[in-house]
């Protein structure tokens, strides 16, 4: 037994070594620091010339949105009344975005109450958070608390970087988005604080044009992982 569990160790031991070098090499590969930019009105021109390009004003007459996050976590969101239902597992939570302590949740279709209750709805919360940026993020480059910069890229284009300082779950996270000519978003590289790698890039190239009318990303190529948006819906 003894023998086996030198054995086991050893191998685990190997596993670990592999995992932790991998990591290094990608580190190392991928890694950028986070440029600097300058703020100012070619910035913010930059980032109405995206949210023309993405056609903000259909987006904001749409009403409700429907999606499930890389098959996981499934949203019905409606913007007028900030109110979304969200579902995972066994969970339904039936979150106030402007009012969380006015949020439900049900486990197995049974009301959670107290602390259980509320870890349930701030997991909802931190989901929507992200999955919903996924969804949305051109659309949120005026935001409270946002800076746009203009970055000047390696091929000579322009990009425009974006910081929120406050909001979501995670503030202080970066991204630098690359635009087409016509302003229409292609990419962004991410500086975020669930990502230890600085850089990394997203496609923004899957689009797809919602009953309402409204632009929105079918899917996004993170690395080698496809961010898939499920049964996307928009509509009023």
């Amino acid at each position: 037994m003894k023998k086996i569990l030198k054995v086991f160790l050893k191998i685990l031991g190997v596993f670990v070594g592999l995992l932790i070098l991998a990591s290094l090499i990608i580190y190392f590969i991928y890694h950028e620091p986070l440029p600097e930019g300058k703020q100012g009105a070619e910035a913010d021109a930059l980032a109405e010339k995206m949210l023309k390009a993405v056609d903000q004003t259909s987006y904001r007459s749409t009403r409700y949105l429907e999606w499930t996050f890389k098959g996981l976590h499934t949203y019905k969101w409606d913007k007028d009344l900030g109110l979304v239902d969200v579902s995972w597992n066994d969970i339904e939570a039936k979150v106030n975005l402007n009012h969380p302590k006015k949020s439900v949740v049900y486990k197995s279709g049974t009301k959670l109450i107290a602390e259980e209750a509320e870890q349930k709805i701030q997991k909802a919360i931190d989901y929507f958070n992200n999955d919903s940026f996924w969804l949305v993020a051109p659309f949120k480059v005026f935001d409270s608390g946002t800076t746009r910069s203009i970055v000047h890229n390696e091929d000579g284009s322009k990009g425009l970087l974006v910081t929120y300082a406050t909001g979501g779950t995670t503030p202080g996270d970066s991204y630098l988005w690359k635009l087409n000519d016509n302003g229409f978003p292609e990419s962004y590289k991410m500086w975020v604080k669930i990502i230890p790698i600085g850089g990394i890039e997203a496609s923004w190239d899957d689009w797809k044009i919602v009953q309402s009318g409204a632009r929105l990303p079918a899917s996004h190529q993170l690395l080698f992982l496809e961010l898939d948006m499920g049964n996307l819906k928009g509509y009023n």
